[in-house]
């Protein structure tokens, strides 16, 4: 994505979703709903396991995201914890498959309050920890980071097998690190919010820079890392660093997004890289479609192509 796309592009697209008519095209249309087929696994718990094994006969590993974020219920929140405990007891049945799983706290009850969220964090804690499955918590915009923190150091305490996502746009998030439990697994991402740039470095080229520095400390920190990007300028670093340390690749992974660079990952893995997709699923996809939308301006393409397409 351009200086330009990062600055004025992508704040626009997420600007226009908002709008009930976009919502409607994406969600009520039939190019709506090709589109985010390509991005979304399915809206059930089977289809997001199809996929799984779809990527394991690719040698490339899985991670189930079952979407949703903000939920206004406890019986929202409930509902989430069940599914998620579907997912774990889904991956535990399908014993050789390599597949985690990814939890929102605001879909569990985060807005309530740290307790309410945990509350419901623990149970899926206890279900993964008898599966052995690991556990990954999202981080979201910026005015969850210091909960989501605090409930991560909670979780890892609780199960050591769970990692956070930690987001290189944030300008806080190098001293961030300094927060996090000692060996945690960090899943590095780039962050997709729209958020104010007070908050968030607004130039690709200073949020590159800033995975890259992230990634370095955390490698040279000792942590397990997820580097989770679709940059091949980042990816050819991040082979580099890992390269040049001794079993390096024993606690680094690539991780990328369904439906995106699928051509990328099939490379990485053949060549015998450790790869995992993040599988979205679930009927609230929406606002994790809009996303991705912003952050490339190809995906942006394939969603008016699939319009034009279906006007002729």
């Amino acid at each position: 994505m351009t200086d330009l796309a990062t600055r004025f592009v992508r704040p626009a697209i997420l600007r226009v979703a908002h709008h009930p008519w976009f919502r409607h095209l994406a969600t009520r249309t039939a190019p709506g709903r090709a589109v985010a087929s390509r991005f979304v696994a399915g809206e059930t718990l089977a289809e997001a396991m199809a996929a799984a094994r779809d990527l394991d006969r690719q040698r490339i590993t899985a991670m189930l995201d079952h979407l949703g974020e903000n939920v206004t219920t406890p019986d929202q929140a409930l509902a989430a914890r069940q599914a998620y405990l579907a997912a774990l007891a889904a991956i535990a049945e399908a014993d050789t498959l390599d597949c985690a799983i990814s939890v929102k706290l605001t879909q569990l009850g985060l807005d309530e309050g740290l307790e309410t969220g945990m509350a419901n964090l623990t149970p899926i804690l206890d279900a993964a920890a008898e599966a052995g499955t690991r556990v990954e918590i999202d981080m979201e915009s910026h005015g969850y980071v210091d909960a989501t923190l605090e409930a991560a150091a909670a979780a890892y305490t609780r199960y050591p097998k769970v990692g956070l996502a930690m987001q290189a746009y944030l300008r806080r998030t190098a001293g961030d690190l300094d927060r996090l439990p000692g060996g945690m697994r960090v899943r590095l991402v780039k962050g997709s919010y729209l958020e104010p740039p007070h908050v968030v470095f607004t130039d690709k080229r200073e949020v590159d820079r800033s995975w890259a520095r992230l990634f370095t400390t955390l490698l040279a920190r000792g942590h397990p890392i997820d580097a989770a990007t679709h940059d091949p300028s980042l990816i050819e670093g991040v082979r580099r660093r890992v390269g040049a340390v001794e079993n390096g690749w024993s606690r680094v992974e690539f991780q990328m997004l369904y439906g995106v660079r699928r051509d990328l990952q099939a490379s990485l893995a053949r060549e015998g890289y450790p790869v995992r997709v993040y599988i979205p699923y679930g009927t609230e996809w929406y606002p994790y479609l809009t996303r991705r939308l912003a952050e490339r301006p190809a995906n942006l393409w394939f969603f008016a192509s699939n319009l034009l397409r279906s006007a002729k």
